[in-house]
């Protein structure tokens, strides 16, 4: 499984809809735009607590800045 797999395993695990926005394969950086979806009324900070227990299980870091221009979550990850 290549990690842009990986990364798109672990968000639709958790049910969020996401955009990457910058990804670098070969050094494995990703830059990804997080938005809950319609109707989801579970607490931002839990949704991102969720999906950075996932990263970091699977030896991602996990830089994120919540709520940024508009989004929920603005996250870059690498491997």
């Amino acid at each position: 499984m290549t990690e842009r797999q990986m990364i798109q395993e672990i968000l639709n695990t958790v049910d969020v809809i996401y955009s990457f926005v910058n990804t670098d394969d070969d050094k494995k950086e990703y830059e990804i735009v997080i938005n809950r979806q319609d109707g989801d009324n579970r607490p931002l900070e839990n949704v991102n607590k969720e999906i950075k227990h996932y990263f970091t299980d699977a030896s991602f870091s996990y830089d994120e800045e919540l709520n940024d221009n508009g989004d929920d979550i603005h996250v870059q990850v690498k491997r």
